[in-house]
């Protein structure tokens, strides 16, 4: 009977060492930093009858990124636009784009991009995989992005400047009106002002 009871509690003492190895394994690791909106922005850039460019601005961003300089391959950057916020050239551009044929923002009224994916081609750029939702969609995407300061040798207190850069389709999003005159292809630029978080 003891030697059960002393086997159990071996059991017993296993699980919960593996039990805090796998929650210690999945625990969050590096530095978390805020996204500093007074400091960052976004623009979105479309052709217009073929001979000119209306471009859209998202002044309001919020979110959070996760940077390991340890692990120059992990990222967690959760980036929030204020869709209600938009802004444009004229009203009318403005407004458009704020109604249903566009961004809808009246029923979708953040536009999100999560990337967890960190791909470095030089010690300050490389590319972000992730997702983008928009207008109730979401749509896998591919960032390129610069740091200011190369992320491997940043000091847990240190901020640093994300720009990034990519290409969408509005299609893909049921952005589908005025396909004559607008084009279907959108650049999108971000810059984004990251503080650690205290």
């Amino acid at each position: 009977m003891l030697t059960a009871l002393s086997r159990l509690r071996g059991i017993r003492i296993g699980v919960v060492a593996l039990g805090a190895l796998l929650l210690g394994a999945a625990s969050p690791s590096g530095t978390a930093y805020a996204i500093d909106d007074a400091g960052s922005s976004v623009s979105a850039k479309v052709s217009f009858l073929g001979i000119g460019k209306r471009t859209a601005g998202f002044p309001q961003v919020s979110g959070t990124v996760r940077l390991s300089p340890d692990r120059p391959d992990s990222i967690a950057l959760d980036v929030k636009l204020d869709a209600r916020a938009l802004t444009a050239s004229d009203g009318l551009t403005r407004d458009r784009l704020r109604g249903e044929d566009f961004f809808w923002v009246a029923k979708y009224p953040v536009v999100r991009f999560r990337g967890d994916q960190l791909t470095m081609r030089s010690a300050t750029s490389g590319t972000v995989r992730g997702q983008l939702q928009a207008r109730g969609v979401s749509r896998p995407v591919v960032l390129n992005v610069t740091f200011d300061k190369a992320p491997a040798n940043l000091a847990p207190d240190e901020s640093v400047t994300l720009s990034g850069s990519t290409t969408i389709n509005r299609r893909d999003f049921g952005m589908t009106a005025y396909s004559l005159i607008v084009g279907k292809n959108v650049t999108i630029d971000l810059t984004a002002k990251l503080r650690p978080r205290r």
